[in-house]
């Protein structure tokens, strides 16, 4: 059963009866939120602590929560008591009184013990990146698979920070226990409450691992008949809310929910596209990635991020106007390198340039070069379909380079291995002859046990 920290998104209904009024619904007040950050001399890192600062902000928005106020200090290391000095934690509880903050967020994963600390010494709720993050996914997921992941990620966060928080966590005597006037050699503690809870959270692992495990199963009999049909895939991948399920939906006019926040998608999604020369190919939109991204939720989703591992072709869609691009990059750059995928083939696609002023080559070229793009990529407004035509060529190129060029002469009553060709593989030659037709071209290695006994040496 999944938990959600904040559930800002329920209504309640008044009813006025006096005067005829009819029912209403009414949005409760937002929780205050203050934000608290650090910037670690020892932890390399592309962003700074403002930028940082500035995105938990976005992502305690789409958690419901108003933001009232935020703090930063600069540490060699953290504080293993409160992450940041005692004397800060005397100025963010100064705040208290000025702000009326009902919790506090930090910018870094807190471990059990110093989330314990900051919550006993400021006598408000403490959350950390990690926690708030895993809510979003829990507001957000809509798929069986999608709420198995992030159940499974809230209870393995969920785990180590259990406590003490209601009276019946008392130690629970044994039997022949102490209390109990048990017999001498037998007497225990007992068991308490917490080690109950433990107990029953492992249990609860272990099944949503042996779900995600029949899902995964499910995924790769669906993932064999791709490879045995040879449609080549497509992964969108790039940072939350850089635009990936709106170039789905253009790409392939698909109706894939889209929303102007972050982590509006975590569930993948495929669509079929047709390429400029006819050819099939499936295009799947997958998480966004982001700065700080929690360990159990890499863990989680490694089901849905293994459609990354066995796609043919990325496309990196970055928000090319964001102010944090280049940061941005770096990161999703850093992902997939831990995903093991950084040598697979890739196109880097600028979205959003319809933002941009004024809306030229020119403009969008002095950006890629300022932020070090490279000089391959594609400018496209998803939103206003400026630049797809060129993108499709540019995957019809891009994937004719990962497939087997051969040459095959095929009798003209195999009319249907001529049809797969021009729908899976790509055609350089193609010329009718006695025998049959010859062509010459690439095609998904997949395929090529059903052409073997028409090739040409």
């Amino acid at each position: 059963m999944a938990f959600v920290l904040f559930k800002q998104r329920t209504k309640t209904i008044e009813e006025q009866t006096k005067g005829g009024k009819h029912l209403h619904e009414t949005e409760p007040p937002r929780k205050r939120a203050f934000l608290v950050g650090a910037e670690v001399f020892t932890a390399a890192s592309p962003w700074g602590v403002e930028d940082s600062l500035q995105e938990l902000a976005l992502l305690a928005d789409t958690a419901g929560l108003e933001v009232v106020g935020q703090l930063s200090q600069k540490l060699s290391t953290p504080s293993p008591k409160f992450f940041i000095r005692p004397g800060k934690v005397r100025e963010v509880a100064a705040l208290r009184e000025e702000l009326k903050y009902d919790l506090l967020i930090f910018d870094d994963e807190l471990s059990p013990a110093q989330t314990r600390n900051l919550e006993k010494e400021l006598q408000t709720a403490v959350l950390d990146r990690t926690a708030l993050i895993l809510d979003i996914f829990a507001q957000h997921a809509r798929t069986h698979e999608g709420r198995i992941q992030v159940e499974l990620a809230q209870y393995q966060y969920l785990l180590p920070r259990l406590r003490r928080q209601w009276t019946h966590l008392e130690r629970q005597a044994g039997q022949g226990g102490t209390s109990a006037g048990g017999v001498v050699g037998l007497r225990g503690p007992g068991e308490t409450q917490l080690e109950l809870d433990r107990r029953n959270i492992d249990r609860r692992i272990a099944w949503l691992k042996e779900q995600l495990e029949a899902v995964h199963r499910h995924r790769e009999l669906y993932r064999q008949q791709r490879r045995e049909s040879g449609l080549p895939v497509v992964a969108l991948v790039g940072y939350t809310n850089a635009g990936k399920s709106t170039l789905l939906n253009a790409l392939t006019d698909a109706t894939v929910h889209v929303a102007d926040q972050l982590f509006a998608t975590l569930d993948p999604t495929t669509r079929q596209m047709t390429l400029p020369n006819g050819q099939q190919v499936l295009l799947t939109d997958t998480v966004g990635f982001i700065q700080k991204l929690p360990t159990q939720l890499v863990a989680a989703f490694h089901a849905t991020l293994e459609e990354i591992n066995l796609a043919d072709l990325l496309l990196h869609v970055l928000d090319i106007t964001h102010p944090n691009a280049q940061e941005q990059t770096q990161t999703v750059d850093e992902t997939l390198k831990k995903l093991g995928v950084e040598g697979k083939p890739m196109l880097t696609v600028l979205n959003k340039v319809d933002k941009m002023e004024p809306m030229n080559e020119a403009t969008v070229g002095n950006l890629a070069a300022e932020l070090g793009m490279p000089k391959d990529y594609l400018a496209v407004s998803a939103q206003q379909g400026w630049g797809l035509e060129a993108l499709r060529a540019r995957i019809e190129a891009s994937l004719a380079n990962v497939m087997l060029l051969i040459e095959a002469c095929i009798p003209y009553q195999k009319g249907n291995l001529v049809a797969l060709w021009h729908e899976r593989g790509y055609i350089e030659e193609e010329q009718h002859e006695e025998e049959g037709t010859r062509i010459r071209g690439r095609l998904p290695r997949a395929l090529l046990p059903q052409f073997a006994p028409f090739l040409k040496q």
